[in-house]
C-alpha cells in the first residue's frame, strides 16, 4: 500500500498493490497494521454504501459532537471526492482537498475527525463505500453549502442534484462556533 500525504495534514490518499491477471483482479483494501503504521490507528465501528447517479452531489457533511473519521472508496464508477478543513483554529481551517476516487483506481481516501466531507458523481453511476470511526448521530449531523465561496471548491459540475438538506446548508461563516470541532495540535 502507499499512503499519499493531501494538502491537508492528517487527510490521506491511499494506493493498494492490486494483482490483476484475466480472471480479474485482488487487492487489500484495509490492512490494521498497515494503517497503524501510516498514522491511521482507529477502529471502524459503522459501514455504509450509497449509490447515485451522474451530477448528484452529497455534502458538505460532518458531525459534531461525536465526529466521524471516514475511510471512502469507490466500488463502481468515479467521483470526486472532498475534505474541508473545520476546525476552530486549524492553521489549514476553511482549506481543502480533492481526489478522483474510481472503481478502476481503486484509491481510498481517509478523512480523519474535524473535517466536512462530500462527493460528486462523475460517471453514469457510482456507487461509494465508507467506513466510520463513530456511528451517525442525527443530532450531531451538521452540513456546510458545497459551494461556499469563501472555501472556493472547484467542483467538476456547476449544477449538481442536491438533497433539500444540501441546498439549504450554511456557508462556513455562518455556522456557530460552538457546531464545528476544535483544532487540536
Amino acid at each position: 500500500m502507499k499512503f499519499i500525504e493531501t494538502s491537508l495534514p492528517g487527510c490521506v490518499v491511499i494506493e493498494p498493490q492490486v494483482f490483476g491477471d484475466s480472471r480479474g483482479f485482488f487487492y487489500e483494501s484495509y490492512n490494521e497494521a498497515k494503517y497503524r503504521e501510516a498514522g491511521i490507528d482507529r477502529r471502524f465501528v459503522q459501514a455504509n454504501v450509497s449509490r447515485s447517479a451522474r451530477g448528484v452531489l452529497r455534502g458538505l457533511h460532518y458531525q459534531w459532537p461525536h465526529p466521524q473519521g471516514k475511510l471512502v472508496s469507490v466500488l463502481e464508477g468515479e467521483v470526486y471526492d472532498v475534505a474541508v478543513d473545520i476546525r476552530r483554529g486549524s492553521p489549514t481551517f476553511g482549506q481543502w482537498a480533492g481526489v478522483m476516487l474510481t472503481a478502476d483506481n481503486h484509491r481510498h481516501f481517509w478523512i480523519p475527525e474535524g473535517f466536512a466531507h462530500g462527493f460528486c458523481v462523475v460517471s453514469e453511476f457510482a456507487t461509494f463505500s465508507y467506513q466510520c470511526t463513530d456511528l451517525y448521530d442525527a443530532k450531531a449531523d451538521g452540513s456546510i453549502r458545497w459551494n461556499d465561496p469563501a472555501i472556493g471548491i472547484d467542483w467538476p459540475v456547476s449544477a449538481p442534484l442536491l438533497s433539500d438538506k444540501d441546498g439549504k446548508a450554511p456557508l462556513l461563516a455562518d455556522v456557530s462556533p460552538d457546531r464545528l470541532p476544535e483544532y487540536r495540535a
